[in-house]
């Protein structure tokens, strides 16, 4: 049973300021199996680590992370908006994490955050990245630009891609098809369990998204998803560990 991944939501963000490294080591401690992350391009081209295309609401800053150059978005605070406790706290670069999950076995789910920038050439730089650090089997691209994930898998078949949307997606299983999609990350009400039965017979994997209710992760591992993206990643922990037993 805990063969399904635990994907930790831009870390642990329920109790630490999303996307920065203290979330992602705090997820792992809770019991994460995989994290899951944004990724978007600094002005020279800097594979950076946040959510939102607007610097406001996590790094208290004017503009776009696409108008900044690298230096500049790694003097930014991101962790006092969460708390005190975080003050200081920056953004990360793609490569901190790499270099934080190389010698684990834990799954990142990487999200390329370019659906309203485009971001030219990000994908090869991801695709590099994740290269260099020998991380190709563990990691799956995932973007709402599903033009994006058909470039990833042209330049790169050996990395594994999802397909993200949010609902009433008809047979997506047949659109994944289409893209040579591996993973379908719906949003979590958009998955039902005929759904996952009849993606797994082409086989498609299931990673819905954010399922932070314990009655909901319970719903969807009967339902037999592959991986689950949550804010509480200890939650889940702790419900696959009971089923176990």
């Amino acid at each position: 049973m805990n063969s399904i991944i635990n994907f930790a939501h831009r870390g642990a963000s329920a109790v630490c300021p999303e996307n920065t490294m203290a979330a992602f080591r705090k997820g792992l401690e809770l019991g994460a199996t995989g994290i899951e992350t944004d990724v978007q391009l600094s002005l020279d081209g800097g594979l950076v680590i946040i959510h939102d295309e607007s610097l406001k609401r996590t790094a208290g800053a004017d503009g776009y992370v696409k108008d900044k150059t690298l230096s500049q978005l790694l003097e930014l605070d991101a962790g006092s908006w969460f708390g005190p406790g975080f003050a200081g706290e920056r953004l990360p670069v793609l490569e901190e994490l790499l270099d934080l999950l190389k010698d684990r076995d834990t799954v990142l789910n990487i999200e390329l955050k370019n659906g309203i920038f485009m971001y030219p050439g990000m994908e090869e730089k991801v695709i590099a990245a994740v290269r260099d650090y020998g991380m190709s089997e563990r990691v799956v691209l995932s973007s709402f630009n599903h033009y994006s994930l058909a470039h990833c898998k042209s330049l790169a078949p050996e990395i594994r891609t999802g397909i993200l949307y949010s609902e009433g997606l008809f047979r997506p299983w047949n659109y994944a098809a289409t893209l040579n999609a591996d993973a379908l990350h719906a949003y979590h009400y958009a998955v039902l369990p005929e759904f996952v039965a009849e993606a797994a017979e082409l086989g498609k994997a299931y990673h819905p998204w954010t399922v932070n209710d314990p009655q909901r992760m319970n719903d969807l591992i009967d339902a037999g998803v592959a991986g689950i993206i949550t804010d509480y990643p200890d939650v889940l922990a702790g419900l696959l560990t009971g089923r176990q037993a």
